[in-house]
């Protein structure tokens, strides 16, 4: 029974099956009539689309050029690559496509190829799939603005920064925050000044972001000129090259400055002498006579404008004799309306110059209580005695003013925090700088970064391998003096074209 009903369904699945009218082979039925060995020889699915294309790639920017103009960035076998690929195969869209992807070849081949899979009805309706290997030639071409890159001097906008100052700390916490954000990478060239940098672009949109991200970072205006190049009348095009000015607010960290009467009653009743604890955003003040604390912005700078009485240059050294420090429910008397600083102490103290010790004491109030005891060394401002060209100043009564502002504490000889910092920074590029070149005003920006945490958050600091391994000497182990933490510190790391670690930045050669 078995082998009768065995038989019986062989034949039943034969009866259902017809001769292939090319060779002879039993099918399934088809409108082609045709097995699908003889079928793919007598139709070619993938004709009319090619075998081999060309793809041009920019060695400068790593990019490649997507038809007609337009330059996008793919890795090595990304969506991406495989999509701008496709696009290059003219007759696609007549088959329908079931899958693609790549075979792996040699990085520095310079082929690409992609396998495909495509289906396609033929002869009366039968439907026939087939895969087959695109080969992709990577020819080499600079982009436009590559080209530009290469000219040197071709240029078509032009970011200007500037700041009206004596030293230039604003300026290297702006090169770190460049850095850090990566906000250079799509400019031409880069230009120091004697008073501040150049950044160079292709076209005004790059020079607009740089734009934004300058006046998200640090208070500043700007002004925008124009220039005609060329132009041709026919079609009314112009050729032009813009520039933008901008102008970084003349105040930096440790400047003592003289607010207007409306701007210190519009900020809580603030002394009008006050002291920059640093620049970012906004401009950080601190009344040293009562601690209180307010933050100036960029609008609000500009509206009412204020000069700084003297920089970190004009500063001299004072040796503290006596302090007493004022208790904190006595120091909310002292302040107005605004805000009071629980990070400084306010202290009375007793000073005198280093040639007049035990002869002349001046005695004034400072928020560094915390900070300061007998025989510390202080960089202050002498009020009395100063030669100030300013409005504010001039209109202020004299009385009731401290002789002298204290601004910071002195913790070692310069040489010695040299010898016992263990960290570098990274810096910007320029053509034809001497960036090996240390002055004054770089190494007091690495010691303001030691010195205030809330400064150096949002810098990148690395790890100076060189100078961890070497052990502190005997006298300049000194635990007073404020160093960063290797949990701060990033590692050396030189991947890629990232801009080489040096020991001074190409500002500091101006």
């Amino acid at each position: 029974m078995e082998y009768m009903e065995t038989g019986g369904s062989d034949e039943s699945s034969l009866a259902c099956k017809i001769l292939c009218c090319q060779c002879g082979t039993p099918i399934e039925p088809n409108p082609a009539n045709m097995c699908v060995a003889c079928l793919r020889t007598q139709v070619d699915i993938s004709e009319g689309i090619p075998k081999q294309a060309v793809i041009y790639f920019c060695k400068g920017c790593e990019r490649y050029l997507q038809p007609p103009e337009q330059w996008i960035k793919c890795s090595l076998e990304s969506r991406e690559l495989l999509g701008l690929c496709l696009a290059k195969l003219k007759g696609l869209n007549r088959v329908r496509l079931i899958d693609a992807g790549f075979v792996w070849t040699e990085p520095h081949s310079k082929r690409i190829k992609v396998k495909l899979t495509i289906q396609a009805e033929v002869l009366g309706g039968a439907v026939l799939q087939q895969v087959f290997v695109v080969d992709f030639v990577v020819n080499g071409q600079f982009c436009e603005d590559c080209h530009r890159v290469e000219a040197k001097d071709f240029w078509k906008a032009n970011v200007q920064v500037r700041q009206k100052t004596d030293h230039k700390k604003t300026f290297y916490y702006l090169e770190q925050l460049i850095l850090k954000h990566k906000a250079h990478e799509s400019t031409l060239g880069i230009k120091p000044t004697h008073e501040g940098i150049d950044f160079f672009y292709a076209n005004e949109g790059q020079a607009k972001k740089m734009l934004d991200f300058l006046t998200s970072v640090v208070p500043c205006r700007y002004q925008v000129s124009k220039t005609v190049i060329s132009q041709d009348i026919h079609s009314n095009t112009y050729n032009c090259k813009f520039t933008y000015s901008v102008e970084i607010v003349p105040v930096c960290k440790d400047c003592v400055v003289c607010l207007p009467s409306k701007l210190a009653h519009q900020l809580g009743g603030i002394g009008q002498i006050c002291v920059v604890q640093r620049v970012s955003s906004t401009i950080h003040l601190i009344d040293p006579f009562s601690g209180q604390i307010a933050e100036v912005n960029s609008n609000s700078y500009w509206r009412t404008p204020f000069n700084a009485l003297s920089g970190t240059k004009q500063l001299a050294e004072y040796v503290v004799m006596d302090i007493e420090i004022i208790r904190d429910h006595e120091k909310r008397t002292f302040a107005g309306q605004g805000a009071v600083s629980f990070k400084h102490v306010l202290a009375d103290v007793w000073v005198c110059r280093p040639n007049e010790v035990g002869t002349n004491e001046i005695h004034t109030r400072t928020h560094l209580g915390h900070l300061l005891k007998p025989g510390d060394i202080v960089m202050g401002y002498d009020l009395a005695n100063c030669n100030v060209n300013d409005d504010n100043f001039d209109k202020m009564n004299r009385d009731n003013m401290a002789d002298v502002v204290l601004v910071k504490k002195m913790y070692a000889d310069k040489s010695v925090r040299n010898r016992r910092r263990k960290f570098k920074l990274r810096h910007l590029d320029a053509d034809g700088m001497d960036v090996t070149s240390v002055n004054r005003d770089y190494t007091d920006f690495l010691e303001d970064l030691e010195e205030d945490p809330a400064f150096r958050q949002n810098i990148n600091i690395y790890k100076d391998e060189r100078k961890a391994a070497v052990a502190v000497e005997v006298g300049d182990a000194d635990d007073e003096i404020p160093q960063i933490t290797l949990q701060e510190m990033l590692d050396d790391l030189h991947i890629g074209d990232e801009n080489p670690i040096t020991g001074a930045s190409v500002l500091a050669t101006q």
